[in-house]
Order: structure tokens, then C-alpha cells, then sequence
């Protein structure tokens, strides 16, 4: 299995890091594939496919951390990728949010 569970929606409170400066305030680290919960079910391949799919965005996939539990907020096509080219971890960046 390449995730900890497939979500299809986000169960963490707001967290009110939405622009990409306040994303990249957040330090990227490694996180294992295996310990992330998606937060969405289905994935565009064009995505997935293109090269430049990073071109416009951050390079590092957004995870919030709530509850013990890791999830994918943004950078499904990244994982997928990472799975691909048997990569066990990928950099994110991790927001914690508290109870």
C-alpha cells in the first residue's frame, strides 16, 4: 500500500495557511509515503504527467499534521510520483495544527 489510507475530504479544523508565503514559512522535512492520509480520491494525470507540473507552485508537497495523523493536502501528483520511481519519502512541508 503507497498511503496509510485514502480520504476523500479534510478532517482538520482550518488552519489559515492558505497563500503560498505562508506556506513556505514552513520548513520542508521527509515524510514517509506510508504514513500519509490523502485528502482526495481522484487525481488529474495531467498532473501526474507533466513536466512542469511544479513549475508554477511550491516544489514541496503540504501536509498538515492534526491528531497524530498526517495528511495530504496538496501534492497528491508528487506522491503518486515518488511511489512510481520507488521512492519510500517524500519533502513536504508540514504544518502542525493543534487540537
Amino acid at each position: 500500500m503507497i498511503f496509510a489510507r485514502v480520504g476523500d475530504s479534510r478532517p482538520y479544523p482550518e488552519h489559515g495557511c492558505d497563500t503560498p508565503r505562508q506556506w513556505a514559512a514552513v520548513p520542508p522535512r521527509q515524510v514517509r509515503l506510508d504514513e500519509l492520509v490523502t485528502t482526495k480520491r481522484t487525481l488529474d494525470l495531467v498532473n501526474l504527467l507533466s513536466e512542469d507540473s511544479t513549475f508554477y507552485g511550491d516544489l514541496f508537497a503540504h501536509v498538515v499534521q492534526w491528531r497524530g495523523a498526517l495528511y495530504l493536502e496538496d501534492g497528491l501528483h508528487r506522491a503518486l510520483r515518488a511511489a512510481l520511481q520507488q521512492r519510500s519519502v517524500l519533502h513536504a512541508r508540514v504544518l502542525v495544527v493543534p487540537d
